[in-house]
């Protein structure tokens, strides 16, 4: 059982897949809490109903290993559709007591949490429901700030303009074929031989084929790939970037460089899905995303960062919900860019 300073117990519930917790664990951060983290792993068939059906009766509390084995948190953040039904269990178990939030639609209503988030571009709607434009990650602005104050000493000798170059992969909805491969690259070599600065980083889902053409592009002196060695300079290259280029495969990842105010050019592979569509168009009415098409257009814009809206839209309902149980009130750290 893991208490922060003000006694709250703290859980950050999920599957494990990576977007889903980083989601929950920066809502948790921004609200200057110190969650435990909670991964549910259903089998089937009950993997096969969720969000809808109940719990995995071998994840019970009681049993061994249960991921939501008691005490009861007082504040349950929970993302994706695997974690529902356990949401669900725990405000029961709990009897009432625990807060639950949720992160993204959950496919069951409104009614699932005491609060959900949910992007502009899912159609659930509610009282308590907030909908943003961008996701909550854990770049802030004092982040940034402090990225730009002390710059990193792998990227501080780079030319300008400064171009943070951030490569995702291969995912659900997207593939980068062989084609898609080269023309990315081809655009960051007429990048490269304008002068700027390139700084790039990869990501797990990466092709090989295109993390080796990245590492290529990197080997004069006015660029830099990281290799995976060393301090992540991810903040940094936010920080330090003149433009930014990403790769349209992470909605999370576009939101994070939305946090910089520099322009984004936007490289989509193939694929796609249509909720990126929206969620692109949306951004692009805002000024802050263009197509990537090999050199740098776009100008500055007011930082987009949804996360602190949506810790104090939590901070309001927690309190509510505090009060309505005659419990005393919790004064949190927000943390606020």
């Amino acid at each position: 059982m893991l208490r922060d300073n003000s006694g709250l117990i703290t859980w950050v519930l999920s599957d494990g897949k990576a977007g889903d917790e980083l989601q929950g664990l920066s809502v948790a951060e921004a609200l200057g809490v110190k969650p435990e983290i909670r991964r549910v792993a259903p089998r089937t068939p009950f993997a096969w109903m969720m969000p809808w059906g109940p719990i995995d009766p071998r994840e019970r509390p009681g049993a061994p290993g249960s991921p939501i084995a008691p005490p009861y948190p007082d504040l349950l953040i929970a993302s994706g559709r695997r974690a529902v039904p356990y949401l669900r269990f725990v405000k029961r178990a709990s009897g009432g007591r625990a807060y639950t939030v949720f992160l993204k639609d959950p496919r069951t209503g409104p009614k699932t949490a005491d609060f959900i988030w949910s992007p502009e571009y899912d159609r659930l709607r509610g009282p308590n429901v907030l909908t943003t434009l961008t996701p909550p990650h854990r770049v802030c602005a004092s982040r940034i700030a402090a990225a730009r104050s002390r710059p990193d000493s792998r990227l501080a000798s780079l030319p300008h303009p400064r171009v943070a170059v951030l490569v995702g992969g291969d995912s659900r909805h997207h593939r980068f074929t062989d084609r898609d491969i080269a023309l990315f690259v081809e655009h960051l070599t007429a990048l490269a031989r304008t002068g700027a600065g390139l700084m790039i980083t990869a990501s797990r889902r990466t092709p090989p084929s295109l993390r080796d053409a990245l590492a290529g592009l990197s080997a004069g002196p006015g660029a830099f790939f990281w290799d995976g060695t060393g301090e992540n300079p991810y903040v940094a290259l936010l920080g330090l970037a003149d433009f930014i280029v990403a790769t349209a495969d992470s909605f999370n990842m576009i939101g994070e460089a939305a946090a910089s105010g520099r322009p984004i050019l936007v490289f989509e592979p193939s694929g796609g899905h249509p909720k990126l569509d929206v969620y692109m168009e949306r951004l692009k009415a805002h000024g802050i995303v263009h197509p990537f098409e090999g050199h740098l257009v776009g100008r500055p814009y007011e930082p987009l960062n949804s996360t602190p809206k949506i810790a104090a839209a939590i901070v309001r309902g927690f309190s509510l919900h505090r009060r309505s149980l005659g419990l005393p009130d919790i004064a949190f750290s927000l943390e606020i860019p």
